[in-house]
């Protein structure tokens, strides 16, 4: 049988490593979110939730009631995309939808009970492989967690002019 060779691209560097990523930081930030989610989907499995699901649940459980028009806002998800997973998550028992007092028109969502408790044994399941990248990282780990958050901060103010080529 013969052998069927990856397409190899090449980074900016020249070289043709498939693990050296694409050549720009679009494209690595990508990479790196498919196997940050990999192993966080394998590790909260157990918990009944996915990677997605455990950081939608952390956002949750850190606020006191998010409306869906904030959740999609943090997610820089469409309505749709979080009206799905409000819906799965009412199924579970896992969320609530609360009367926001702030405005009459919204509700608030928040985590009932068994949702704090799925999200409990999900953190519980997360903080290993969290302790093993940050040990990886090493004194790096603080700089990483601020470049991150600068760079999805400069992610996110794009998004407001995607449809803008001036």
């Amino acid at each position: 049988m013969p052998t069927v060779s990856r397409p190899q691209h090449p980074d900016s560097a020249g070289s043709t490593d498939p693990h050296a990523g694409l050549g720009n930081v679009l494209f690595d930030i990508w990479l790196v979110s498919r196997a940050a989610t990999a192993q966080i989907d394998a590790a909260v499995q157990p918990s009944g939730l996915d990677a997605d699901e455990f950081a939608i649940y952390s956002v949750l459980a850190g606020a006191d009631g998010m409306t869906p028009t904030e959740l999609a806002n943090w997610m820089a998800a469409p309505p749709t995309t979080v009206s799905s997973y409000v819906k799965r998550f009412e199924r579970r028992g896992h969320v609530r939808r609360v009367a926001n007092p702030d405005d009459g028109r919204s509700y608030l969502l928040e985590l009932t009970a068994s949702g704090r408790a799925a999200h409990r044994t999900a953190g519980e399941l997360f903080a290993p492989v969290l302790g093993r990248v940050t040990s990886a990282l090493g004194p790096a780990a603080a700089d990483t967690h601020r470049l991150l958050q600068d760079l999805h901060a400069v992610v996110g103010s794009l998004e407001e002019s995607v449809g803008d080529r001036s």
